[in-house]
């Protein structure tokens, strides 16, 4: 088998430490924030909304690319998987430049369109937040182009060494932008721009270094391949389309969380928080799949790809169950950190409780499993999938349950594991099928 349970081990944990440290950087971030002013919050906390976007379609064109690059890896066709990581950064580059151009020219009309209703000082806050974040928008593309490249060959400590690196010195930057400089919003935007550029110079160097399987060329990188940007985004269109309906979902659901009381929007939002925390052991393991099953299809070894199917779903079911109980554990001691009435935090274990049950027992099938397929090939059938259990199964189960029946975010939170349940089923037994053995990525 190509991968011994030392090399998934030495890819998985990285992977895993590099997004709980991602969030707990975030939670710094947002405390640092808090004391540039309310307006300033206000601002980071919209903006962040509006940049998710397109931090949501970046991610998607790297996964694509990181799909082919694996395939490629598994044939051991090093030029044409450097050829293909070359490409992505290519389009990934001219996207990302296209897209900070246009939110650059647009900004102020965008932000009224989306947040038209709120105070002065808090659009002059989105408006300075967003220009400076439209400057790093190509940085954050090229990084995660490069970051693709590193992931596809299974070096995944190279990416978390660099997500601390950049971590550290967008925290450092937001203390001496806030309390140092006291430059408010700009002072926490500036040291985003700058980590983000670091990552982005150091991830690419690192790309172009000779003694890598898969390298960077500048005579790729300038030249146009139409059939192989067509191999990269088969992948990438469906996966940002699927994101794409899911953040516009979310949106609705905000809506109509705001409907239900103070008490019950409060309760919701600091179980959202540590919802993220709990959900961090079945997103770290989608990258994985992506690398291991996308080797074994590009190398047409269907049996080793049915192998890995099955471990890397039980290392997921484990490692979910694992981490959502101590998580819930861990729940009354977060909660002693707010300043809640009772009533409140019994409803936040109670929605804590029902989403870290079904993470650990239904996410890894709708989640992880599903970034399998999509590296087979099989990216339509997820994404129609998905589409369609978002929308019928989470947002209108949300306004049957939280409306109609008068349950409130206990009615959206089950919504929300029905969602679950009904991808995990099907994307189960797709899996079951052999469907997938039919796709050709390359």
């Amino acid at each position: 088998m190509p991968f011994s349970g030392k090399d998934l081990q030495k890819m998985i944990i990285p992977l895993f430490l590099e997004q709980l440290l991602v969030m707990l950087v975030g939670m710094a971030d947002t405390l640092v924030v808090s004391y540039a002013g309310e307006s300033a919050v206000s601002g980071v906390s919209l903006v962040n909304q509006f940049n998710t976007i397109f931090i949501y379609l970046f991610t998607a064109l790297a996964s694509g690319g990181a799909v082919v690059i694996s395939q490629y890896v598994g044939r051991n066709e090093s030029d044409a998987a450097g050829e293909s990581a070359s490409q992505l950064l290519f389009f990934s580059t001219l996207f990302s430049v296209l897209i900070a151009v246009l939110v650059l020219v647009g900004n102020q009309g965008m932000l009224r369109l989306l947040f038209g209703r709120v105070e002065d000082s808090v659009m002059q806050a989105c408006i300075t937040y967003l220009r400076i974040s439209a400057y790093s928008y190509p940085a954050l593309a090229v990084y995660n182009a490069g970051a693709a490249v590193y992931r596809s060959l299974g070096k995944t400590s190279v990416t978390m060494y660099l997500s601390i690196a950049s971590n550290l010195i967008n925290v450092v930057g937001n203390i001496i932008g806030v309390f140092v400089l006291r430059a408010g919003v700009a002072g926490v935007a500036w040291p985003s721009l700058i980590a983000r550029l670091f990552s982005a110079v150091v991830i690419t160097v690192l790309c172009f270094q000779k003694k890598n399987d898969v390298v960077y060329r500048a005579r790729w990188i300038f030249r146009w391949d139409g059939e192989l940007m067509k191999r990269i985004l088969h992948i990438a269109v469906p996966n940002g389309i699927e994101n794409g309906i899911f953040q516009l979902v979310k949106v609705a659901l905000s809506s109509i969380v705001a409907l239900f009381g103070t008490y019950q929007i409060a309760a919701n939002g600091v179980a959202q928080s540590i919802w993220s925390m709990a959900a961090l052991a079945g997103v770290s393991m989608g990258p994985a799949f992506i690398t291991v099953i996308g080797q074994c299809m590009g190398n047409r070894d269907v049996e080793a790809a049915e192998y890995y199917f099955k471990k890397l779903t039980k290392i997921t079911l484990l490692l979910s169950t694992a981490w959502n109980l101590l998580i819930f554990l861990l729940t009354p001691v977060f909660l002693q950190f707010y300043a809640l009435e009772p009533q409140t935090k019994q409803l936040v274990i109670w929605l804590v409780l029902i989403h870290n049950v079904f993470n650990a027992a239904a996410f890894p099938f709708s989640g992880a499993l599903s970034n399998g397929l999509r590296a087979a090939g099989d990216v339509k059938f997820t994404m129609y999938v998905s589409i369609a259990s978002t929308i019928l199964g989470r947002l209108v189960l949300s306004y049957l349950l939280g409306i109609t029946l008068d349950m409130g975010v206990i009615g959206i939170a089950l919504a929300m594991v029905c969602d679950w349940i009904i991808r995990a089923v099907i994307f189960f037994r797709r899996e079951k099928s052999g469907k997938w053995k039919a796709f050709q990525v390359i």
